[in-house]
């Protein structure tokens, strides 16, 4: 594209998308970075979204590379790990494992560890890790199994949603929203803007 640098969005996740869109940045890819997910024995939570982001990162700059159009492109990936003190919570896609999470954080203070990294044209790697308190309400059976009910949950760290309904379970939460839906718009914008991305070309042109 013209008038601005290439931007990589290295997630399929449709809410990643959104928030960098509701920051008025407009990728010009989406390329998933396929990679284990799995924590490592003895990992804490805040160690693996850190390893999980990088890793993100590094695998992405093979295969952006790889096309000849967005070769020196930026690329942005993230990853969202959610947890109870040292107990990593799954991206649940099992129905048991949802349940499992929501009894689980059902009336209890629980953490969220967003970390993105920023790939720079020259391939350097900056990153960033916000770590974020979420309390819920407790939860009764019923909405338990009216939330499992919904699907909302599929895939989701945690088996929740904070954009969705689940955004009706807080009760209190301390650090970044957005870094809980999945990409922390401060810090993201920050680093692009302090690598040399041009962050409000598009705001300039107004609304459509």
């Amino acid at each position: 594209m013209t008038g601005r640098p290439t931007l990589v969005l290295a997630s399929g996740s449709p809410r990643r998308l959104g928030l960098l869109q509701q920051a008025g940045i407009e990728p010009d890819s989406l390329q998933p970075a396929d990679i284990d997910e799995a924590p490592g024995k003895g990992e804490t939570p805040r160690t693996l979204a850190k390893r999980l982001a990088r890793t993100k990162a590094e695998v992405s700059i093979r295969q952006v590379d790889r096309e000849e159009a967005l070769k020196g492109a930026y690329i942005v990936t993230a990853d969202t790990v959610v947890a109870v003190g040292r107990r990593i919570l799954p991206k649940a896609e099992m129905v048991d494992e949802a349940a499992n999470c929501l009894r689980l954080l059902s009336g209890r203070n629980h953490k969220v560890y967003t970390s993105v990294c920023l790939v720079t044209p020259s391939r350097a790697i900056r990153q960033k890790l916000v770590e974020t308190r979420v309390r819920f309400k407790r939860l009764s059976r019923e909405e338990i199994e009216s939330y499992l009910a919904s699907g909302e949950w599929r895939g989701k760290a945690g088996g929740y949603a904070i954009q969705g309904i689940a955004g009706s379970f807080v009760v209190r939460l301390v650090g970044s929203y957005t870094a809980v839906v999945g990409l922390p718009l401060y810090e993201t914008v920050s680093m692009l803007h302090g690598e040399g991305y041009p962050v409000y070309f598009n705001w300039l042109s107004g609304p459509a």
